[in-house]
């Protein structure tokens, strides 16, 4: 767990005290916030609750955060995987961390690119059912999150705070073997994915999707998302056109696609893939002007908060990584110290 400041320590000596008896009353707090037992106190923004039998993170974010997936907040908060009674646990009624700032440094998000899978063969690109499904588990077993895109950019944004062991999967082309194999594990582990369809390879080949599959997949919660009709450059003009071609062309690559994808699937894309992972300033420009909240490229790194939204990393997984190559790319804190 990372230190938390001075004023965090204070906090918790004086809920403490508060708790055993120390003759200082706490702010008034609306009702809804109340502790329901002696054993909470309720003051700054801030629950100090004494664990009884039975309490678990889940309980105790229900009771006083009002939903049990943000047992996560109290988790972090306390450095902690679990509860056990007569614990004292600090609950924090709202977001401490905006940005993921710390005085040690900031949190990072990494985002993981795939593009094709298969049962038992591998290639740069290609990655086993196998190896897909061992990292997957990592990132339970390490308690990672898998973030949504939206919940990204709201991180991204300063509107909420994340898990501090955040990260996102992408899936880029449409292959086929992502619907049959990574989907799969990946609603095994209940994991939210983003998949950047690019449109004039879907229904080409048989070792495509279908575009019944991606509203299947769209309908089972996955979300869809740009990655051009043709998978073109977007970055460079091609021969012989003029500017204004250019533009256009990467206008209908981004805009068209994103209809075709709201015909057949009925959902909105918000969010594009570079092809190639290549942009400049105008294809961002054209992108911000039709709607799209960010972009992703497939540069190395993870992603601060402060990260340009429509120039977020991705770390590309290849089919010959291995489990301590794959931990590579999952950085999720960055100390601030010159490399």
């Amino acid at each position: 767990m990372q230190i938390r400041c001075s004023y965090y320590l204070c906090l918790l000596i004086m809920f403490f005290s508060l708790i055993s008896g120390c003759a200082t009353p706490s702010p008034r707090v609306s009702s809804s916030l109340e502790a329901s037992d002696a054993n909470a106190k309720v003051t700054l923004g801030f629950t100090a609750v004494i664990a009884k039998e039975g309490d678990t993170l889940y309980s105790l974010a229900g009771q006083y955060l009002k939903d049990p997936n943000m047992e996560w907040l109290i988790a972090d908060f306390n450095g902690i995987s679990s509860v056990t009674p007569g614990m004292e646990i600090i609950i924090p009624l709202k977001p401490y961390e905006s940005g993921g700032l710390t005085y040690g440094g900031y949190q990072t998000v990494p985002v993981l690119s795939y593009h094709n899978f298969s049962i038992d063969k591998t290639d740069k690109m290609t990655v086993s059912k196998a190896s897909f499904e061992d990292q997957m588990q990592l990132l339970k077993e390490r308690g990672y999150r898998v973030l949504s895109l939206d919940q990204l950019f709201d991180f991204f944004d300063f509107k909420k705070q994340i898990p501090s062991k955040s990260v996102v999967i992408t899936i880029d082309d449409g292959w086929k073997s992502a619907y049959e194999i990574a989907f799969p594990v990946l609603k095994k582990y209940g994991y939210p994915v983003s998949l950047f369809i690019y449109t004039d390879l879907i229904n080409s080949t048989r070792k495509a999707m279908t575009w019944e599959q991606v509203r299947e997949l769209a309908d089972n919660g996955i979300d869809i998302q740009c990655h051009t009709i043709t998978h073109r450059d977007l970055a460079v003009a091609q021969d012989k056109e003029s500017f204004k071609d250019y533009f256009d062309a990467v206008e209908k690559e981004i805009v068209q696609s994103s209809n075709i994808i709201k015909k057949n699937t009925d959902r909105d894309c918000r969010y594009l893939a570079y092809p190639f992972g290549n942009s400049n300033n105008m294809v961002a420009a054209i992108l911000k002007r039709n709607g799209f909240r960010g972009a992703f490229t497939v540069r190395r790194g993870s992603n601060p908060f402060f990260i340009n939204n429509y120039r977020v990393n991705r770390s590309m997984i290849y089919g010959e990584y291995d489990l301590k190559k794959f931990e590579e790319a999952l950085t999720v804190f960055d100390d601030g110290a010159i490399k």
